[in-house]
């Protein structure tokens, strides 16, 4: 058998600062993805977690230890005291939580938005599980740091969903929703300061204003922006008209 996989690397050129991912049902009969990168090829399930394996008989780490804790619950009459990730559990749930967000980036690359909504919705609930089972803050906090990218991954594939069927309202509330849900876990963790240079928060402010610019406008948005101009070029006569019509549209409303 050799193992020598240049073959493969030569029919698929890697260029920089250019994403390069496909997917491919596999011998097995699942379909996976791979991710070509400077060094050779990552390989995925599309599907389950992503390196296929079965940890412990569970679908995930994460199932374990899920697991663990309801044993702890239905021996502890419903009541979690007690129930603590050591550190080498959170660890082990980092890198676990790594396969699943190497794999939804590439989902986002192939626009396969759902299953990106549906990876990142995973790893949230492993932050949350973290949270609140971890020995400590500061071993919490090694995952919980993650949290604003994941916010932001996860905002971009449910906008882009609206916007790829026209809903401009519903993809403008669902970035100001993801940019409320950043800002709040700043404000929780008491990192206030962070708000201002958070570059996820950037990112979605900078996507909800090209989001604005595509956005039909609405008659009443089209009639306020004919005021502006009209008040601007000093032409009153036309301010007058546009004011009665505004007048008019909410009397109708």
């Amino acid at each position: 058998m050799s193992f020598d996989i240049s073959q493969l690397l030569e029919q698929w050129d890697y260029q920089p600062g250019q994403p390069a991912v496909r997917k491919f049902i596999g011998k097995d009969g699942l379909e996976k993805i791979q991710l070509r990168v400077d060094l050779g090829v990552l390989q995925m399930n599309a599907e389950g977690r992503p390196d296929g394996k079965r940890p412990l008989g569970h679908a995930s780490l994460y199932e374990h230890y899920r697991a663990k804790l309801h044993k702890h619950l239905a021996a502890h009459q419903g009541n979690d005291a007690g129930f603590k990730l050591t550190p080498n559990d959170c660890v082990k749930l980092q890198l676990e939580a790594f396969q699943y967000h190497n794999r939804y980036n590439c989902q986002l690359q192939l626009k396969d938005y759902a299953a990106v909504v549906r990876d990142t919705d995973r790893n949230l609930a492993v932050l949350d599980f973290v949270e609140k089972y971890a020995e400590n803050e500061e071993l919490s906090w090694s995952l919980q740091q993650f949290r604003p990218q994941l916010l932001m991954i996860q905002t971009r594939a449910c906008a882009t969903q609206s916007l790829e069927v026209k809903d401009y309202n519903a993809a403008v509330e669902q970035i100001e929703h993801g940019i409320a849900r950043i800002r709040e876990f700043y404000r929780k963790h008491e990192r206030t300061d962070m708000l201002e240079q958070c570059g996820e928060i950037t990112w979605l402010k900078n996507w909800l204003e090209q989001v604005f610019t595509l956005r039909p406008m609405s008659q009443r948005e089209r009639l306020e922006r004919d005021l502006d101009e009209a008040v601007t070029n000093e032409d009153y006569e036309k301010a007058a008209q546009v004011r009665d019509a505004l007048r008019n549209l909410k009397a109708t409303e």
